[in-house]
């Protein structure tokens, strides 16, 4: 991902890895400069850490606004990108084995479109997964939290503490349970009247 900034001039500056901005559950960021990049600006993500590679001479100011650019424009690339069953299972095993020790075995994870007023949904006894296909294309993070919610009852039935324990692991449960909300709450606003359909 790349994007050509309008200014170049300005004083070498490393952000400190390791210090995400936006609090618990931002990925750590690490700004590498370079003196032979003159105008280019480009990030990709590296496990949980996402770099972000600027021209040497960028300023302070550059730097933080080209930070936040890619980072958003990282966000809105990953939040279209459509996993498939296998994928879907394949990152189920990942968040088992990140925040639950892998404890959370799952026999199959798939999407399904016969889920309208819930966002997944678990049979424990046969530990099948489904996750409703309104999620596609909803940032990864709120995937990841709708996985672990339904990977958590493998492990926990119902809504108990012990269950929200569990949960508490994954740093990004209260923003992904309010993109939810929202995403509820928009659904039950009426439509602009004289608003045409397109």
């Amino acid at each position: 991902m790349s994007a050509d900034p309008l200014h170049r001039a300005g004083t070498p500056r490393r952000l400190p890895a390791g210090e995400p901005p936006g609090g618990a559950g931002a990925r750590a960021i690490e700004v590498r400069r370079s003196t032979r990049r003159r105008r280019t600006v480009s990030a990709y993500r590296e496990g949980d850490r996402t770099i972000v590679l600027i021209p040497a001479r960028m300023s302070e100011a550059e730097e933080k606004r080209w930070v936040d650019v890619m980072l958003g424009k990282l966000e809105a690339q990953e939040s279209k990108r459509i996993l498939g069953d296998t994928e879907l299972a394949e990152r189920a095993q990942r968040l088992s084995a990140q925040y639950f020790e892998g404890r959370a075995r799952p026999g199959s994870v798939r999407w399904v479109t016969n889920q309208n007023t819930r966002w997944g949904s678990c049979t424990p006894a046969e530990g099948s997964i489904r996750l409703s296909h309104r999620l596609q294309g909803m940032p990864e993070y709120v995937v990841d939290y709708v996985l672990l919610h339904e990977l958590a009852h493998l492990l926990v039935p119902g809504h108990g503490p012990d269950f929200w324990r569990l949960l508490e692991a994954y740093p990004r449960t209260e923003r992904a349970r309010g993109y939810l909300e929202g995403v509820v709450a928009a659904d039950r606003l009426p439509h602009v009247p004289g608003a045409r359909e397109r």
